[in-house]
């Protein structure tokens, strides 16, 4: 078995991380046949099959997440090194990616990430929202540094640097009746299945954990509306539509302006609400992105929910 070609390498990367030979090849600026010669030599050489190519495009074998796996660790040990030359100068220069779930978003910008651009103003920082499946899947691929997610589940190829507990409300307009019916206390799963209610679609944390609330006690949501924004739930809620369920502090700021309430659910579950800041295991975070590591572990331990 030959050397790796780690140029060969990054055509693998790109047409599995974008799911068709075409799509890497506009990336790149090559012809598609490029791509697949550079994939096609890489096999040789390595005598191994690593993509299968169906009608939707290519998926990467056990062989070849191997080999994407050492490319991306070879990628974060050159970003690491780079910067740590860098520092030698004295320098703070460098970029952090981050994948967010859309409800921290509005705590990220009220407060961690401009006090940290303030101490840093030379980092830059990129944000991508998804949703929990996606955030893990990109901290695991190393296209982010650093995940903020709810609910995460269980994945073996992520570390959980610093963990809040958000249990999970129902989120409803100030002269719903459920306010009345709550008073200060709780309502139960029972009253909320009488109200027509907007969840996040199936790759939300939130929505994850009430599918296991629904196997627990063995009945279903029935949606009006779904969505993967947070903020057409939102709306649906502010307009009257109906309900939805999602932990207090995604909607923090609506409840501040009366806009929205928050009522907690007696249910053990929906009250076991996690956010989780997450890395890739065993990934060494350069100097930039473990200082802002550093800096959000520190907020998150005060992160909680009001009340």
């Amino acid at each position: 078995m030959k050397a790796i070609n780690e140029k060969r390498v990054a055509y693998l990367y790109e047409a599995v991380t974008l799911g068709t030979v075409r799509a890497a090849a506009d990336k790149l600026n090559v012809a598609p046949s490029a791509v697949s010669r550079q994939i096609a030599l890489l096999e040789d050489e390595l005598a191994m099959t690593l993509i299968e190519r169906h009608r939707k495009g290519v998926t990467v074998t056990e062989a070849g997440e191997l080999v994407l796996r050492y490319y991306r660790e070879s990628l974060a040990n050159e970003e690491d090194c780079v910067a740590k030359l860098q520092a030698l100068k004295g320098l703070q220069r460098g970029h952090i990616q981050l994948a967010v779930g859309e409800g921290f978003v509005g705590d990220l910008m009220a407060g961690p990430l401009p006090e940290f651009h303030r101490h840093y103003p030379q980092i830059t920082v990129g944000i991508t929202t998804a949703g929990s499946n996606e955030v893990v899947r990109m901290v695991e691929s190393d296209e982010a540094h650093i995940g903020l997610l709810f609910q995460p589940g269980n994945h073996p190829g992520i570390r959980s640097q610093a963990i809040s507990r958000q249990p999970t409300c129902v989120i409803v307009h100030p002269e719903h009746e459920l306010v009345a019916l709550a008073g200060q206390g709780a309502v139960s799963l029972a009253q909320l299945l009488e109200y027509p209610v907007a969840l996040p679609e199936s790759h939300f944390g939130v929505r994850q954990l009430l599918a296991m609330v629904e196997f627990r006690e063995q009945f279903r949501f029935t949606p009006v509306m779904t969505s993967n924004s947070i903020a057409v739930l939102k709306h649906f809620v502010r307009a009257d539509m109906g309900i939805t369920l999602l932990p207090e502090f995604v909607v923090a700021a609506e409840i501040a302006d009366q806009q929205l309430v928050a009522i907690p659910v007696d249910h053990s579950l929906l009250a076991s609400g996690e956010a989780h800041m997450i890395t890739r295991l065993g990934r060494h975070l350069s100097a930039g992105p473990h200082k802002l590591l550093q800096h959000l572990t520190a907020w998150m331990r005060a992160f909680r929910p009001a009340g």
